[in-house]
C-alpha cells in the first residue's frame, strides 16, 4: 500500500492544505489522510486517530468504504501512542498520506515529502534531498530545484478546507500527481 508522508516545516495553512493535494492527485482508489499532529487543524467530519486508537479499531475502520478521499483529524494524541493503529491503516487503505507536524519531527515507517513555500533569499535552512516547492503569487518566478507547484486558485483552497473536492482537472491538484511517481527518502 503506498504511503508519503507530509511535512511543511514552515507554514500552517501550507501544511492543512498540502496532504490534502497529494490525496486528492492519486491514482484511482482509495486514500486517507492522516493527521500526526497532536495540534493539528480541525478538519470536517467526527472520526480522529485520538477516537479509533482509544476505542481500537473495527476491521471496517481499517479499511475504505468507498473510493475518494478520507480524512482522519488528529484528536489530540502523539504519533507514538497511535503507532500501532497508525500502521494498520496504511496496510489497509490503496494509499496513506501522514500529515506530519511542522516542527518536530516524527519518525514514520514511509517515506517523507518535505513540502516549502518558494520565496527567495535564504529565509529559510536548505534540506538536504527532494523537495516539493510551493509557489506563491509574489514569488512564483523565484529559481528552485524541486517539483514546483502552481498558486493554488481560491476555489481549490475553499473546497479543500470545507471537505470537498476540487473542481475535476485542478492544475494545482495535477501537479500534486508527479509527487507520487519521484523516489522519496526516509
Amino acid at each position: 500500500m503506498p504511503a508519503l508522508a507530509v511535512w511543511t516545516p514552515e507554514d500552517g495553512l501550507l501544511g492543512a492544505l498540502a496532504p490534502l493535494g497529494l490525496a486528492a492527485a492519486a491514482p484511482a482508489g482509495s486514500t486517507l489522510v492522516i493527521d500526526l499532529d497532536e495540534a493539528g487543524p480541525r478538519y470536517p467530519g467526527k472520526a480522529s486517530l485520538a477516537g479509533l486508537v482509544e476505542e481500537s479499531p473495527r476491521l471496517s475502520d481499517l479499511r475504505p468504504g468507498r473510493p475518494g478521499v478520507a480524512v482522519l483529524r488528529n484528536g489530540g494524541i502523539g504519533a507514538t501512542a497511535a503507532s500501532e493503529v497508525v500502521e494498520a491503516l496504511i496496510q489497509g487503505w490503496d494509499r496513506t498520506v501522514l500529515r506530519l507536524p511542522p516542527r518536530r519531527r516524527v519518525v514514520v515507517p514511509v517515506p517523507v515529502v518535505p513540502v516549502r513555500l518558494l520565496i527567495p533569499g535564504r529565509l529559510f535552512a536548505p534540506l538536504d534531498g527532494p523537495v516539493v516547492l510551493q509557489s506563491t503569487p509574489s514569488f512564483a518566478r523565484v529559481a528552485g530545484v524541486g517539483i514546483r507547484l502552481p498558486v493554488p486558485a481560491r476555489s481549490t483552497v475553499a473546497a479543500l478546507l470545507r471537505g470537498e473536492s476540487p473542481v475535476p482537472g485542478d492544475r494545482w491538484v495535477k501537479a500534486w500527481r508527479r509527487v507520487w511517481e519521484a523516489p522519496w527518502d526516509r
